[in-house]
């Protein structure tokens, strides 16, 4: 047995479900948390630097941080676990219970005063009897590239890696064992817990120390016990403190709270950039070349995100990513023919555009799933589309207080004009397809999104514009791809929910995939990958097959919604679909990108876009169950 696999109940797991994890995180980094307790991937000490755990992506050369008890690996012992969030927070649990003893792991990443500190906090916790437990600490730098070395301290190990300049330390009361693996060792300590006996460790920067508190308070580790206590009550506070400005009371606030604090888990707070998600080429298909790395903010998926926080009252949030929007917006470069449009699909969390795209030909990937990228050659592709989501948050965001300036407002004016004459350009889309460019629907959907944006944006403020330029072009329309993309149009008001084309859309797509359309069972795919889009388009240029896509089925319960005022069983439907759908989430609320043919949650986890659009289908099918009017925002 592999030295990282898990038994229970005589079942060998050494890759666990995507599924089964949670994550913590401090708006700079975060980390997926397995029910065992197992902290499986986790880049350090930004979402986008090299991970310092990566089980997930090898489970033998990758990286983890273990707690568990020891008898987590006989077949004699009963062992169950569960794990929650503490309530109305980010910090998780995760409990061992076994017939005559119950303990549980605390984890989280300390926000201390609404900053989030670069320490990581484990909590071991008896609860009931008497259980031995065993930590296994075994970090693999730079995705098991790079070596370290660990040297013994007065409170516990230091642990550098040069290549990365990694320079960390691990304090604990417990004693731990160094052992060498010839690749800088790992540490391993073996202690028991009775209950209400508390054992911490906390791995932190070695340079960021305790500064955050009055140092002669604390002796490290005689006192790690107060100093957690601390750490733990104000990341509770903060967390807490922070879901309180959410105005969303509908029928499905729990699961909506959960999805706001998953969103503000994955806001990167010193620029305030919203990655797409934490991980880096988690499979879309098991065993197959669909692995990407989302550990950046797309202009897509972030605009999206202005949208969804928005209409739950998170206004500060929003407007901080407005300011990110603006400074890329005012970087826009027109006149390089390099660059085949003036701003980037998508860009790294400190706002460069620097993510090659390479591959980790030494990991094996997740359940063999190859290759293992890193980074992301999307970043260079033309997608018309960005315009139209950059537009439409803008708009939004200036109807609901954070007012476009002037000067914004010249960088908007020549972006809008540079899509006036460009809207034609052939693209690879949403979907990042990487068989060719082609005249994509939903591209010249949210192309009209940013000329009407635009329109508006001038109206409402009086800004100077060339109206009769733009108001032509947005009298353009054509095509017949069934793509589940086009459930967009009557969300962005393109076309009404009345209108026959969008109803005869919505009922195309309604059809099982054997007949042509894109859902099974109440899942939608994004497209039908048999079929293609026309008959010289029969992929999107790779091998694989791909699970239903979560965004696409919360596109379909919010267009159902808006199509109930011609048709009330529209309405039925998408409450069905809606609650058929909040099935698929994890035991924590936690959704992935795609869900797979047996259920399963497939692609990177969790996933920012599926969440976002989770929140504007509860909120417009609460609002219209609840007898009111449709959004028009």
């Amino acid at each position: 047995m592999a030295s990282n696999e898990i038994e229970i109940d005589g079942v060998c797991e050494s890759y666990p479900l995507i599924e089964n994890h949670g994550v913590i995180g401090n708006m700079l980094t975060s980390a997926l948390i397995s029910i065992h307790a197992d902290i499986n991937f986790m880049c350090w000490p930004h979402f986008d630097s090299p991970a310092m755990f990566c089980s997930l992506l090898d489970c033998e050369k990758g990286g983890h941080w273990r707690i568990a008890p020891e008898t987590l690996r006989s077949k004699c012992k009963q062992t169950k676990t569960k794990q929650s969030y503490w309530p109305d927070t980010n910090v998780l649990q995760s409990r061992f219970h076994l017939v005559e003893s119950v303990a549980s792991v605390i984890d989280y990443m300390p926000v201390v005063d609404g900053k989030g500190s670069k320490w990581l906090v484990r909590k071991v916790k008896g609860i009931r009897g008497k259980l031995d437990m065993k930590m296994i600490f075994k970090p693999t730098f730079n995705f098991a590239l790079d070596k370290h070395k660990m040297e013994k301290t007065e409170f516990g190990y230091n642990i550098q890696s040069e290549p990365t300049k990694i320079n960390l330390d691990l304090i604990s009361k417990i004693p731990m064992t160094l052992i060498n693996d010839g690749n800088g060792g790992f540490l391993e300590s073996v202690f028991t817990v009775k209950e209400n006996d508390v054992v911490v460790f906390i791995l932190k920067e070695s340079f960021d120390s305790v500064d955050l508190f009055p140092k002669h308070l604390y002796r490290v580790p005689e006192d790690i016990g107060k100093l957690e206590n601390e750490l733990f009550m104000g990341t509770i506070f903060y967390w807490q403190k922070w879901l309180e400005k959410c105005t969303y009371k509908g029928r499905w606030r729990e699961i909506v709270e959960r999805s706001a604090l998953c969103l503000k888990l994955m806001t990167f707070a010193p620029t305030g950039a919203i990655i797409a998600s934490p991980t880096c080429s988690l499979p879309e298909g098991l065993g197959g070349p669909r692995n990407w790395d989302y550990r950046y903010a797309w202009l897509r998926d972030s605009s999206f995100s202005v949208y969804g926080l928005i209409r739950i009252g998170f206004i500060e949030e929003a407007h901080a990513f407005m300011k990110w929007l603006e400074t890329r917006c005012a970087e826009a470069v027109y006149d390089d023919p390099k660059r085949s449009m003036p701003v980037r699909v998508m860009y790294s969390i400190h706002g460069d555009d620097k993510i090659p795209e390479y591959t980790l030909d030494h990991l094996s990937g997740y359940r063999d799933s190859k290759p293992v990228r890193v980074g992301n050659d999307a970043i260079n592709q033309v997608q018309m589309d960005i315009f139209g989501e950059f537009m439409d948050s803008i708009y939004l965001s200036n109807k609901y207080g954070s007012l476009v300036s002037y000067d914004f407002w010249l960088h908007i004016r020549k972006m809008v004009d540079w899509v006036a004459d460009n809207y034609q350009t052939k693209d690879e889309g949403i979907w990042e397809v990487r068989s060719g460019k082609q005249h994509f629907t939903y591209s010249k959907i949210m192309c009209w999104v940013a000329l009407d944006r635009g329109l508006r944006l001038a109206d409402r403020r009086s800004f100077p514009a060339p109206r009769d330029k733009w108001t032509k072009i947005t009298q353009f329309y054509g095509s017949k791809a069934l793509d589940a993309s086009t459930l967009i149009m009557s969300l962005v008001f393109f076309m009404a929910p009345s209108d026959p084309r969008n109803l005869a859309t919505l009922e195309a797509i309604l059809k099982p995939v054997e007949e042509g359309g894109l859902v099974a069972n109440s899942l939608v795919f994004r497209y039908n990958l048999t079929h293609g889009h026309d008959d010289h388009i029969a992929t999107d240029g790779l091998d694989g097959e791909e699970g239903t896509f979560n965004i696409c089925t919360f596109w379909l319960i919010e267009s159902l919604t808006r199509a109930s005022v011609v048709n009330k069983e529209y309405l039925v439907k998408a409450r069905l679909i809606f609650d058929e759908m909040l099935g698929y989430a994890n035991h924590l609320g936690l959704f992935s990108e795609e869900i797979g043919i047996g259920g399963e949650a497939l692609g990177n986890f969790p996933q920012a876009f599926t969440h976002l659009s989770l929140i504007s289908a509860a909120f417009n099918l609460d609002r219209v169950l609840s007898g009111k009017n449709h959004s028009n925002s």
